[in-house]
């Protein structure tokens, strides 16, 4: 069976429908990745075209084949010690908290685990020195395939290039025999850390306050209305003096007349203004 090209209306009705089921906003320029990454699809559903496999989507009739596309369409690059500044900064705020109760981190959109077991290790190296806390770390995303794959705490050897040699050496087991060239996160920090799927722009569960939120390069693929939504539902699930993260790269200058910013990408919501 042939399969053509995306169109641009097919694009759209797609890029909507995305819109509707996470928040995610799709630009033009992303055009060529939707028609790459659902490709596959198409083809082992045997469908001729985009819009065959957009009226399936929006049938409600395959509620596993919405998650696989969901899947495909916002899984975004990740690695560990990804925006450094961000775990020293952490580090010195689990240095300053209390030690009676854990410090609770949440990875609010975390991939493939990257992120959450990088958490993991910066928190885990202070208790062990005795300068922070015991801890707990919690991991969500809308994408239940890279949930799995987070789950595992298993990657290619070639992802732990920015891991120090030391939280490496301490916290990851090395592959042997078929598993070469491949690394483990240790039990005793898969054992601290939860995972849940998560959608950001629906109502979120119950959840203690934590301590730091990480939403980091998610927030581009927002427009400021959800935006403002996400980031007000998480600003609810912080502590009084808990930071939310962001990308370095992203300001939330004007979401909230109440944020502070305490570090690149870093702010407190002051209760008291």
């Amino acid at each position: 069976m042939e399969l053509h090209g995306i169109s641009d209306y097919e694009f759209v009705s797609i890029r909507d429908w995305l819109f509707k089921q996470t928040g995610i906003s799709l630009t033009p320029a992303k055009k060529t990745l939707v028609c790459s990454r659902l490709h596959k699809r198409l083809r082992a559903l045997s469908l001729s075209s985009y819009g065959d496999y957009f009226s399936l989507l929006s049938s409600n009739r395959d509620q596993d084949e919405a998650q696989t596309a969901i899947d495909l369409l916002t899984t975004n690059e990740t690695y560990f010690f990804r925006e450094a500044e961000h775990f020293q900064l952490l580090g010195e705020l689990a240095q300053k908290a209390r030690r009676d109760q854990p410090f609770r981190v949440w990875s609010a959109a975390c991939s493939s685990g990257e992120e959450v077991y990088t958490i993991a290790m910066t928190l885990a190296e202070h208790e062990r020195r005795g300068a922070g806390p015991a801890w707990e770390v919690r991991g969500s995303d809308v994408s239940a395939r890279v949930l799995d794959m987070a789950r595992s705490a298993h990657y290619p050897m070639d992802r732990a290039t920015d891991i120090p040699p030391a939280l490496l050496k301490r916290y990851c087991l090395s592959g042997t025999g078929p598993y070469h060239d491949t690394l483990l996160v240790e039990r005793s920090l898969r054992e601290k850390i939860e995972f849940a799927q998560i959608n950001l722009i629906e109502p979120l569960p119950e959840l203690v306050p934590f301590d730091a939120i990480f939403l980091r390069n998610v927030l581009i693929y927002f427009d400021p209305p959800v935006k403002r939504k996400v980031v007000g539902q998480l600003l609810s699930r912080l502590t009084g003096d808990g930071v939310l993260f962001v990308s370095m790269a992203e300001s939330l200058h004007g979401l909230f007349d109440k944020l502070v910013s305490v570090a690149p990408g870093a702010y407190r919501f002051d209760r008291r203004r």
